[in-house]
């Protein structure tokens, strides 16, 4: 299994991408980074708001930590658990021993990556009976989500349950899930929710990111909230070669140097930016509240920062010299899958989602052994320790239409119960693998899906809730390790902003405000324009609202306090 990290927002290397690859969408379909965190207050609608400070922490479900399964690694410093044992089917655990279903029916519509099964597959048959609920799968395309998300909250005729991701989240939709959707703390807050185990043990900092409108209106699912982009190398060819891994950014400059050779058809990686803002130490800029912090009293964007400037400098430094793969040049590294020429060592580095550690490794397994992907510890551009910035602990949120009867919210919450079940058990088995014998067999304690499970046990049951950030990969015990660890290591310097985990949405005259910087960044890296014109482009950010942007942020940190570091 991947960790509860999904694909990034557009604004990194793609989260989507990863998430449409059907060989580990339903492996890995959890926690996410939005690009418009929303919630809104008291005045939520076009004047923003935010669900946060002393009136929130009695909304919040009580936690109960699970005792059911024992991790092999526990979490530390923001880290997933990990698991690094085989998986003994005869030892899987029970966590729900009673079907807490009425066997009502239950509509949910949710994105989906790949072609969605027959609605009466063995998969679905089995879980609803499991659950004790009809659930009734409304599947949309999750490369068009959005648009057909505005146009069913538009109407009057909502699914009991819409999922949506962060990133889905821009426009009209805060507003509408303040709007459409039910307020679950009666069912939830406090020590209600201790009628759902599985969803008791979701860490509080996810349940707060589940907070809309000043009601708990999200079912969440959890994600680590260390970075969740790494620096990722072919450790095979490093070791044959005896390339050393870079602890500064010197370094790492002259590592590429030494790896280029163009008439090889040799380049050191692809687009290193995001490594440039890890290294650099610039805040979270893939979710709009985590690009805000205060320092020294002064609240400061993340555009406005030296840091910011110096790393698009040192990552345009890359693409001048030739140590960036062609591809990247011309922008195709974030279209394409780069896998295959990663393989093929035409490039050593890259950054992207930790899950492709994983996902890689298996590609490559059985057509080419002596492959090894690993990943390198971010290193401070000074070669001191990095400074790294927290990412949001939830991302992709399940909601209640408003419409909803008493009877259908509990049978929505007896799915999510099950849905949330920890690794080791055997509702996590049956939510992420399916039926044994059916969906997959289990050899030396790997499982392994068949060809009914890779079509039927996809992208559905696990979007509506999920436990606690978990990395497990029975036929890759080691990487599993390493990517916990590798989580571990990097949760030590990693700090929360002043608006960690808080829900925001922003007043409507500002939400497309930044929306030109991610291209005039890609245009400065690939030399197409100039520092100069960053520098430029932050002014008129300031004059046309990036200064009242922040007196409305400073008003809200004033009332709420910043978020516990």
């Amino acid at each position: 299994m991947t960790p509860n990290t999904a694909p990034f927002a557009p604004s990194a290397p793609s989260r989507r991408s990863f998430l449409a690859s059907t060989a580990v969408a339903a492996a890995a379909v959890a926690g996410g980074m939005p690009l418009l965190a929303a919630c809104g207050g008291s005045d939520s609608g076009s004047g923003g708001g935010t669900s946060a400070g002393k009136s929130a922490k009695k909304l919040l479900p009580a936690y109960v930590a699970t005792n059911v399964v024992t991790p092999d690694i526990a979490a530390k410093n923001g880290s997933a658990v990990g698991f690094t044992s085989k998986l003994d089917i005869a030892a899987l655990k029970t966590s729900v021993p009673k079907k807490l279903g009425k066997g009502g029916k239950v509509s949910i519509m949710s994105p989906f990556w790949g072609s969605p099964p027959k609605s009466d597959n063995a998969y679905y048959k089995a879980m609803n009976d499991l659950i004790g609920v009809d659930v009734e799968w409304q599947n949309q395309d999750g490369n068009t989500y959005d648009q057909k998300l505005g146009a069913v909250l538009a109407s009057s005729d909502i699914p009991d349950v819409v999922v949506i991701p962060g990133w889905n989240m821009g426009g009209k939709i805060p507003s509408a899930i303040i709007g459409k959707f039910a307020d679950l703390g009666p069912y939830l807050s406090g020590d209600a929710i201790k009628q759902y185990p599985n969803l008791a043990a979701i860490p509080t900092d996810a349940w707060q990111r589940s907070l809309f409108g000043g009601k708990l209106r999200g079912l969440p699912q959890p994600s680590p909230y260390v970075t969740g982009i790494v620096p990722l190398y072919r450790k095979d060819i490093f070791d044959k070669e005896g390339y050393e891994i870079p602890t500064s950014a010197d370094e790492f400059m002259a590592l590429c140097k030494e790896i280029t050779n163009a008439k090889a058809k040799r380049w050191a990686c692809l687009d290193m930016k995001w490594t440039a803002f890890q290294s650099f130490g610039v805040l979270s800029g893939s979710e709009k509240p985590l690009g805000w912090n205060l320092v020294d009293g002064k609240l400061v964007y993340r555009i406005e920062t030296q840091e910011y400037l110096e790393a698009l400098e040192w990552t345009r430094k890359l693409f001048a010299a030739g140590y960036v793969h062609p591809d990247a040049k011309l922008g195709k590294s974030a279209a394409t899958d780069p896998g295959p020429k990663f393989a093929a060592g035409e490039f050593l580095i890259y950054a992207q989602n930790i899950s492709q550690w994983w996902s890689r490794t298996a590609e490559q397994a059985t057509q080419n052994p002596d492959y090894k992907i690993w990943g390198m510890d971010i290193f401070g551009h000074d070669g001191g320790s990095p400074t790294l910035w927290a990412e949001q602990p939830a991302g992709i949120f399940a909601f209640v239409s408003k419409k909803a009867s008493e009877s259908v919210i509990r049978d929505v919450l007896a799915v999510a119960n099950v849905t949330a079940a920890p690794y080791g058990t055997k509702e996590y088995m049956l939510t992420n693998y399916g039926v044994e014998g059916t969906h997959y067999t289990v050899k030396d304690g790997v499982p392994t899906k068949t060809d009914q499970g890779n079509n039927e046990v996809i992208n559905a049951y696990v979007m509506v809730a999920s436990p606690t950030a978990t990395i497990a990969h029975p036929d890759f015990p080691e990487v599993a390790k390493a990517q916990v660890e590798w989580q571990q290591r990097m949760g030590a310097f990693t700090k929360k902003s002043s608006f960690y985990g808080m829900q925001i949405t922003e007043p409507s005259r500002y939400t497309n405000l930044s929306n030109d910087f991610e291209q005039l960044e890609d245009d400065i890296v690939r030399g197409r324009k100039k520092i100069s014109d960053m520098q430029q482009a932050v002014s008129d950010w300031k004059s046309k609202g990036g200064d009242q942007l922040r007196d409305w942020y400073k008003k809200l940190l004033d009332e709420n306090g910043p978020a516990a570091s």
